[in-house]
């Protein structure tokens, strides 16, 4: 139902950008992004424009009759096979493993990442929220080592983060910040966090302005995904408020959907 071709970037309403590596999908219910990594698999980080439509409805607008599956996210590390949640009540994780072909993977956020995985050999996949609890938690390796577990290599492994909040805007705790950088590196996690710019100063003491989009891609690469196979959307959630929620502008419960399609 996408229409790559189409140029949304005359929407009335909105002043869609391009971006190097990520591509905006016209279709008739809205536009949504792509990351050009993931060119082979059906995928898509909707914005706030689709609000009010969840993934039974856009689904459909990645493929026909692919079944849906999604979490009732709690900001953890647990990650399901898709087939343990494809009906409500929803179960509580924060991420999914794709475990036959057709499954379309969802995972909503409105300043965390959304982490959309791929094995272009295999076409499996894996969708996570990752929240700063989540990189923290584990959340992303969970999802390597059961693609892993089923016969992925971590190194053939293709993921595109999606928008999220910037490091500019994201103002956390001392604390928050040494828990995602043990989760990175025991021994010099702080120092990769500043190496890479996921982690800056903040002239209130005891704080910092945390990248989560950074750190996550940071973990990846722990993980064994080359840099080259990891696409990070530039686009921050709090600074765009015609395209996206978010919770720390705005302070209300509201979201916006990710989601990817298994081949295999």
């Amino acid at each position: 139902m996408g229409d790559p071709g189409h140029d949304p970037f005359q929407h009335p309403d909105v002043g869609f950008n391009a971006m190097p590596g990520w591509t905006w999908v016209g279709c008739y219910g809205g536009y949504y992004l792509q990351a050009d990594l993931l060119g082979e698999f059906e995928h898509g980080f909707f914005t706030r424009q689709w609000q009010g439509r969840g993934p039974e409805v856009l689904a459909g607008y990645l493929s026909a009759g692919v079944s849906i599956h999604r979490p009732q996210q709690v900001h953890g590390a647990a990650v399901l096979p898709a087939s343990q949640a494809s009906a409500a009540p929803w179960p509580d994780a924060d991420g999914l493993v794709s475990d036959g072909g057709g499954q379309s993977l969802w995972v909503c956020g409105a300043d965390c990442t959304p982490v959309l995985l791929a094995d272009p050999r295999r076409g499996a996949v894996a969708a996570c929220h990752a929240g700063w609890r989540g990189v923290a938690a584990g959340v992303l390796a969970q999802a390597v080592a059961q693609l892993t577990a089923a016969g992925s290599a971590p190194g053939e492994l293709l993921a595109a983060l999606g928008p999220a909040i910037s490091g500019v805007h994201y103002q956390v705790e001392r604390q928050v910040s040494s828990e995602v950088a043990d989760a990175i590196d025991a021994k010099a996690g702080l120092e990769r966090l500043l190496e890479c710019g996921a982690l800056q100063p903040d002239p209130e003491p005891g704080r910092d302005r945390l990248d989560i989009r950074a750190a996550a891609r940071l973990q990846l690469q722990a993980l064994g995904l080359p840099a080259s196979q990891i696409s990070t959307c530039p686009l921050c959630t709090l600074a765009e408020p015609a395209l996206f929620h978010s919770w720390r502008r705005d302070q209300v419960k509201t979201v916006q959907w990710s989601g990817i399609v298994s081949q295999a």
